[in-house]
């Protein structure tokens, strides 16, 4: 389920996903989901799960926001006060199980139909191991992903930021590029 403040502009995205069950909805109605992803920009982050907050309680939510800022010099993290969005959410959400966890993830290739595998690690990180694992699980629906336990969500802040690197290298060889962890 896509969830968005319009609900018709989380249907209208929901059908883009044809021949998958995918349905769109208001964020309300799509945070009563087991596990929830919040992918929103940073400047909206804190407001938006204050108000999800009592619909998120007992739920796990993957926090994958990055507090990105550009300039002529190209992309940069910008400090969070909590160490991490991931960190923030965790403190906004205290009913919930926060995962940090596809930060580093190209969404053009995650939308893109012709691509049939994404070949990257996605770093999860969490103090729940059995909330950590799901999530691992999860990246395993994107063929050619593997979850790999990244540590503890004090170490999001260093996921967070490398994202920067990642669009920066991107942006240079023009690619999508990702990260493998190797020898595990």
């Amino acid at each position: 389920m896509i969830g968005s403040r319009s609900p018709e502009r989380a249907t209208t995205a929901a059908a883009g996903f044809a021949g998958l069950p995918v349905s769109g909805a208001a964020n309300a109605d799509a945070a009563g989901a087991d596990l929830v992803i919040v992918a929103v920009p940073y400047d909206g982050h804190a407001e938006l799960l204050a108000e999800l907050a009592p619909k998120l309680a007992g739920r796990i939510v993957v926090d994958c926001v990055n507090r990105i800022g550009f300039d002529k010099q190209g992309p940069y993290a910008i400090p969070v006060p909590d160490g991490s969005s991931a960190q923030e959410a965790a403190r906004i959400l205290s009913d919930s199980t926060v995962i940090g966890a596809f930060h580093h993830v190209s969404s053009v290739l995650l939308d893109d139909p012709e691509v049939d595998r994404v070949e990257l690690d996605v770093l999860v990180l969490g103090e729940d191991r059995s909330a950590v694992e799901l999530v691992c699980e999860l990246v395993t629906a994107i063929p050619g992903a593997r979850g790999i336990y990244g540590g503890r969500l004090r170490n999001c802040g260093q996921i967070e930021a490398l994202t920067a690197n990642i669009i920066a290298i991107n942006r240079r060889y023009k690619a999508h590029a990702g990260i493998r962890i190797t020898d595990v």
